[in-house]
């Protein structure tokens, strides 16, 4: 019996927690928790599946106003690019999402812009789906490289982050513990017609069973704003995540002590899995 208490720093760049999963560190382990703070109570939210995508354009400067003709203008590239992706959102998915910005789009307003990049984010329920939006999403980007005479060069992401798969034993008894503890968790029908981000801890749950809760922190903000920040970590805050970190316990100690769960676990495990590889 060991219980490994396992630090994943940089989600937000790169995915560390992908790494690690390449380095070896979740071998050998049954089932993995971690929490998440948000604005509800949730044993599971369908966190997306997430590709980024960096775009540069190369063109050619010259002067604006004497001779613009010289040039190739790759601001006309990127806000071709941009109006593309708009017009592509008529034909997405309701489930799938692009959003990103135009990171450099020029030095001068007299000298027609020779280098430009965006930076954008994929989303989508599942892998599947998101190498389906990733297509469609690159011949928008092409489109608009090949309407101006730019040069452009397409990168995406070191990482892919996964979608997180569930697992229903492990969101039963965790609902289950922190019901006594005093969690009110919200409705399925709120987790059916909800959209949450996305983590490198879906990766995680493709090679380990995996219970990624959300949880309250006595504040409405929404995540990654300012306010959020103050309330994460304000005194009132700390009930909150305790109460939830007992939950996450007490759900560890059921899989130890209990066979027939991990069991159950493992089965979920693999049933989700093949669903999702069947895609």
């Amino acid at each position: 019996l060991q219980v490994t208490v396992l630090g994943t720093p940089a989600e937000e760049q790169g995915g560390g927690k992908i790494d690690l999963i390449k380095a070896g560190a979740f071998e050998g382990l049954d089932v993995v928790f971690m929490a998440h703070p948000s604005q509800e109570n949730a044993a599971y939210l369908p966190d997306v599946a997430e590709h980024d995508v960096t775009v540069k354009y190369y063109g050619k400067a010259s002067h604006a106003a004497a001779y613009p003709w010289e040039g190739v203008n790759a601001l006309d590239a990127a806000v071709l690019a941009y109006n593309n992706l708009s017009v592509l959102r008529q034909q997405m998915k309701p489930t799938w999402r692009v959003h990103g910005v135009i990171k450099n789009g020029g030095v001068k307003p007299n000298i027609i812009p020779s280098y430009t990049e965006l930076e954008f984010y994929l989303r989508a329920p599942s892998m599947k789906d998101l190498s389906v939006l990733t297509e469609k999403v690159e011949n928008c980007f092409k489109s608009a490289a090949l309407a101006t005479g730019c040069k452009v060069e397409i990168k995406g992401g070191e990482n892919d982050y996964y979608n997180v798969l569930p697992n229903k034993s492990l969101q039963k008894v965790y609902k289950e513990n922190g019901k006594q503890l005093g969690i009110e968790f919200i409705s399925e029908d709120c987790i059916l017609n909800g959209l949450s981000g996305s983590t490198d801890f879906g990766n995680v749950t493709f090679v380990v069973p995996g219970l990624h809760p959300y949880f309250y922190i006595g504040s409405d903000a929404l995540n990654h704003t300012e306010q959020y920040t103050e309330a994460a970590g304000s005194q009132n805050a700390q009930f909150y995540a305790l109460r939830t970190a007992k939950a996450l316990a007490m759900t560890a100690l059921d899989v130890i002590f209990k066979p027939s769960l991990l069991e159950e676990v493992r089965e979920d495990f693999r049933q989700v899995k093949l669903k999702e590889e069947g895609q």
